[in-house]
């Protein structure tokens, strides 16, 4: 099957779409941040290791994989690119919650959001355009499309940093109120998230349905070696169970959401990326769980 003929594939994502997605993504992230203060960035000088670890293990080590695995597996260039803006991304939307389901550390799944949320600002786009760069068919498509960093920089902040600043000064200011506010958002967010992308889904059922084979084992292989990548790095630092746990699902489970967005917005929903991380959104959620279930089963016998 061609290049040409998987990135003419047209998914139907239309503004009004779009700006909704936008504005669910930006509700997540506040929400978030609800729960989010100075403290407990204060908090992680005392021990930063996990954190350190995490974000390695985020930005770093796994765009490094992905490129490794790309290699080994020559995808079509737009699988690939669609994989390279995955890794790119900060954790996922439920990341907190599956890490709670696996009876990880919440507070540190929470920590390693904000902060990787923050560094996804700027390390969105620069480690899309590196890793993209370094490998030639991509980096045919990033040279026709002229990407601008700057152009995604100030997208990611306005759909990441604004909420997450916001947030954060609700609760400086407000304690009690962002406290209800948090447990009201947490769900309602997640499930608008969630069904925006699957009403997305469902508006393109034919065309995801007879294309979906094409991506499920480049997602299947990728995100587990995601999964890998978190588990190994975090037991080679000698991170306690929980902490492995969370920094396992933080770097396992991708915003895929807001790699939609970056797709429709600066590649005209380039078929291959798009079908790429469409279906990651949808994987990701249930490898997630599926994880959870099977950590939240059992107790720590051993903590080191």
């Amino acid at each position: 099957m061609t290049t040409s003929f998987i990135d003419s594939i047209q998914i139907n994502f239309d503004e009004q779409t779009l700006w909704a997605l936008n504005l669910a993504l930006s509700l997540v992230m506040f929400g978030i941040a609800l729960d989010i203060s100075i403290q407990d960035f204060k908090a992680l000088l005392k021990n930063p290791k996990p954190i350190l670890v995490g974000v390695f293990s985020q930005f770093i080590l796994l765009p490094a994989v992905t490129f490794v695995l790309i290699y080994w597996l020559e995808p079509l260039p737009s699988f690939a690119l669609g994989m390279f803006m995955v890794a790119a991304c900060p954790g996922g939307n439920i990341s907190n919650f599956i890490s709670h389901l696996a009876k990880g550390n919440t507070a540190l799944s929470i920590s390693l959001t904000a902060i990787a949320t923050v560094m996804a600002i700027f390390m969105t786009p620069l480690n899309l355009q590196f890793w993209g760069s370094l490998y030639a068919p991509t980096e045919r498509i990033l040279l026709e499309v002229a990407i601008s960093p700057l152009k995604m920089i100030k997208l990611v902040a306005l759909l990441l940093g604004i909420p997450l600043v916001l947030g954060m000064w609700v609760k400086h200011l407000k304690p009690q109120l962002a406290k209800k506010l948090s447990k009201l958002l947490k769900v309602l967010s997640l499930v608008f998230f969630v069904a925006l992308i699957f009403i997305a889904l469902f508006n393109n059922s034919a065309v995801f349905l007879e294309y979906v084979a094409l991506v499920f084992f480049l997602v299947l292989a990728h995100n587990l070696l995601a999964f890998f990548t978190g588990f190994s790095l975090a037991r080679l630092f000698k991170l306690s169970n929980a902490d492995t746990r969370s920094i396992t699902i933080e770097t396992g489970i991708q915003n895929s959401g807001l790699g939609l967005l970056l797709i429709f917005t600066f590649f005209d929903g380039l078929g291959g990326m798009a079908l790429l991380a469409a279906f990651w959104g949808i994987w990701h959620i249930v490898s997630g769980l599926v994880l959870a279930s099977i950590w939240g089963q059992y107790k720590f016998n051993k903590d080191i």
